[in-house]
Parts: structure tokens; sequence; C-alpha cells
């Protein structure tokens, strides 16, 4: 499976007031293996910075001035993510600034789930931890992955990041090819948790002398017996 690793930024947080994106980035993983390829670029998205989304990311109007319109880069992105599948943290928010930029180009290019699949890393993480504080940040503590380097928010660091936030959070998921001669599908299983392997109680055997003395305990305990015989005797 190919699968492509998504981050953006934007000029603020709601599409339906018109911010634009500013920023794309993509990390390709091959069957969860990280390929070393990637994609990214900055926008010129012809309006202003919010003055929060420019204090989180570090990007301010003037270090776009010169970058591309999404027109000029759009037909390169597409051609990067056609047919994988594509791994977001909250993925709704970065999908919509995608369709709304597609959008702006005309019908011609749909949306972006006409050309991939999308699994929401947000989601995910939200029903394995659930009441507990998802955000790439926390996540990268919760399982041991390193990120001194984000000083800043970045679409290309954020999506190195999450790949590895994922590759981490389904680490228990390995597929198995069964290899079975002439089927006519393939077959994979799949180990969503650990394997816990139960050792097989030992089993200890009285030894001849013991059981000699425990046939002399017996005989000791019928001649006390009013009934000639012990309880241990009738019930064995």
């Amino acid at each position: 499976m190919r699968q492509i690793v998504l981050d953006t930024e934007t000029t603020g947080l709601e599409v339906r007031q018109g911010h634009r994106l500013v920023e794309i980035a993509c990390v390709e993983m091959v069957e969860r293996r990280l390929t070393g390829r990637h994609w990214q670029t900055y926008l010129n998205p012809g309006r202003a910075m919010d003055e929060g989304a420019s204090q989180v990311t570090g990007i301010r109007d003037e270090h776009l001035v010169d970058k591309p319109l999404f027109a000029d880069k759009v037909d390169e992105f597409l051609a990067f993510v056609d047919g994988a599948e594509l791994v977001i943290h909250n993925a709704s928010f970065d999908v919509g600034f995608l369709d709304a930029e597609l959008a702006r180009l005309g019908e011609s290019y749909g949306r972006i789930g006409d050309r991939c699949s999308v699994l929401d890393t947000l989601a995910m993480a939200r029903e394995r931890y659930p009441g507990q504080r998802n955000s790439l940040d926390a996540l990268c503590k919760r399982l041991g992955v390193d990120n001194s380097r984000r000083d800043l928010h970045g679409g290309l660091i954020d999506a190195q990041l999450l790949a590895d936030v994922y590759l981490a959070m389904t680490s228990g998921q390995v597929a198995f090819d069964l290899g079975f001669e002439g089927a006519s599908e393939q077959l994979d299983v799949v180990v969503t948790a650990p394997m816990v392997l139960h050792a097989r109680p030992q089993v200890l055997r009285a030894s001849m002398e013991e059981l000699s003395a425990h046939e002399q305990r017996l005989d000791a305990l019928d001649k006390g017996s009013a009934e000639g015989q012990s309880v241990w005797r009738r019930l064995g």
C-alpha cells in the first residue's frame, strides 16, 4: 500500500472565512516504510496571514510574496498523491482547505477524495486513547517520538513526525501472507494486539518413596476409623 502523510499550514483556521493554504507537505510510505520521497511547497495565498497563524507557524506575509500560487502547483501535487491513502491528523481541516482550493480552479479538478482515500489519525487516537489529549505533540510524548525539533509548526516536519506517530500507533498491526497455492484471493491475517503466550503449568508427580509414605498414612487413618476405612479411602 502506498500512503502519503500530509500536513498543511494556512492563513487562519476558518476555510469558510476565505482563509487559504500557505504550505503543503507530503511524506511517502510504501508498505509501512518511509521511502525518503517527499513533496513540499509554500504558496502565495493572495491574502494576509492571521497574526495567530503567523505566531504558530513562523510564516509571515513577506515570506510568501514570491511563492507560487496553488494553481501553479496543483498538477504536481495531485500527481504525487494520486491513488494513495492520505494519512492526516484532523483530516477534516486539511481536506476542507484542499477541496476549497480545488473548487476555485473549477469542477474538472473535483475533490481530493475523488483521487485518494483518507485516514484520520486524530480519530484513530481518540478511539485508542479516549479522554486523553491527542494533539500531535501529546502523541509524540506518549509514543516516544522525538519532537524536539518542532519549535514552530511547519508542514514538512509535522508530516515527518506524524509518519513516526502513525507507525508507532499501528505497530501491533502485522499482515501475514499465508501463501495458499491456487487461492483465488489473497488472505491476510491482521494482528491488532500483542500475542500473549501463557506457559503450561508444570506437573509434579510423587516419587515412589512419597507414594509409600502416603499409603502408610492412609493405613493409620483406617485403623482409627470406626468404619474400618477412612474417608480418604472411600473417596479414592
